[in-house]
């Protein structure tokens, strides 16, 4: 594998050579050489370089200021920007996150081990091929996380590294070395130092990779205890997430916590400072799972007439529902029956009109139309269904 040549994107390579021009050896690093090992497309490039910020920013016209305090300089080149970093040496880590002060060295090896994971800990250049000081290409070729040098330091400077460990399990479909996983295990409590937005950012990741049933691994090994009360009194025993499942974030997390129901799932989300419109569409699928449901259009209606089309239909694969639903669903789409309030045939104003008062008594005879028109779509006609409402109303 050392004789992989990476394919660096034009726009890399030009920034490498500009700084090779100026005196600075410079690196592809991290992440986008463990996943271009893999074969896997990288999402970003980053560059690393012993040329200090100032340096960096007098050899392009265009940079950003993006953390010149830890040694990130952005360069654009078009539309596209790329983090140029100088090779630094982390200080102490007061808050368990972050180092309190950042020293620049001359030495890439240096950089590089105090980066968390082996696979995270390679450089590459043109010119020198692949820097593997601490064989992440072995842990490739493995399936296996390992931290740079002492796992027990390596997360106690960032107490992140925990959940990423678990998230590059999933992501990668690897296995946690021994020594890691047992370091995990008695840092666990350390992660309450990170955010909780952090901390779902990277349960999120694990639930959507190709292996969401890696989760697992959070209970095992304590971490989850100290994420959140709502939390750590989840269920977890048995736990299986089907990977075939869309890979949407209100899905998984759907799958994960549906069978706690939906008011754990919401205190869950809510503690971990989830988006409403996730939090929603959790809550809508917690109260429908493992509900079945008969054959009859009457009654899939109903169902579909609780939420929204694509919650709906992540509804039917969740609970495991059989072609005949599914094949209904679309019969019901093709036809265009009323679902919601929005295509009833009468509206407030037509109720209004004859002289139903508004307010609460209206609200709930529009429900009851509504309800009418899901058992039967053809009553869906404007002349039926106030002639209906003036016999509720009496």
């Amino acid at each position: 594998m050392e004789l992989v040549k990476i394919e660096l994107p034009p726009q890399v390579e030009k920034i490498i050579q500009r700084l090779n021009s100026g005196g600075y050896k410079a690196y592809v690093v991290g992440g986008c050489v463990r996943d271009s090992l893999l074969g896997r497309v990288p999402d970003d490039w980053d560059i690393t370089t012993p040329a200090k910020p100032e340096q960096v920013k007098k050899l392009f016209n265009r940079t950003i200021d993006t953390g010149i305090q830890h040694g990130t300089v952005t360069v654009m080149a078009g539309s596209d920007r790329y983090e140029v970093t100088t090779y630094r040496v982390d200080g102490e880590y007061p808050d368990g996150r972050h180092p309190a002060t950042v020293a620049f060295t001359s030495e890439l090896l240096e950089d590089l081990k105090r980066r968390d994971f082996t696979i995270n800990a390679m450089a590459y250049s043109q010119e020198t091929g692949i820097v593997d000081a601490f064989e992440g290409i072995k842990d490739l070729e493995a399936g296996r996380i390992r931290c740079v040098g002492n796992p027990l330091e390596r997360f106690g400077e960032d107490a992140l590294r925990i959940l990423r460990a678990v998230r590059f399990s999933a992501q990668l479909g690897f296995h946690i070395e021994e020594t890691t996983y047992d370091a995990i295990s008695r840092i666990a409590p350390r992660i309450a130092l990170v955010s909780k937005e952090r901390i779902q950012t990277e349960l999120t990741k694990i639930l959507q990779s190709d292996h969401p049933e890696k989760i697992q691994e959070v209970f095992v090994t304590g971490i989850h205890t100290f994420i959140s009360p709502a939390f750590a009194s989840l269920p977890w025993r048995n736990l299986e997430i089907a990977s075939g499942l869309p890979s949407e974030k209100y899905v998984r997390w759907a799958a994960f916590l549906g069978k706690a129901g939906p008011k754990a799932a919401v205190e869950v989300l809510k503690d971990l400072k989830m988006d409403n419109d996730t939090i929603r569409k959790v809550q809508i699928l917690a109260t429908w799972t493992g509900r079945p449901m008969p054959p009859k259009e009457a009654d899939i209606r109903r169902g579909m007439s609780a939420m929204l089309p694509e919650v709906w239909d992540a509804l039917i694969q969740l609970n495991g529902y059989d072609h005949q639903i599914q094949k209904l669903t679309e019969q019901i789409r093709s036809r265009g029956d009323c679902l919601d309030l929005k295509h009833l045939a009468v509206s407030g104003q037509d109720l209004a009109e004859a002289k139903i008062p508004a307010g609460k008594e209206m609200g709930r005879l529009l429900n009851l139309l509504l309800d009418v028109v899901l058992e039967c779509p053809s009553q869906n006609q404007k002349d039926i269904l106030l002639e209906i409402a003036k016999n509720l109303a009496i």
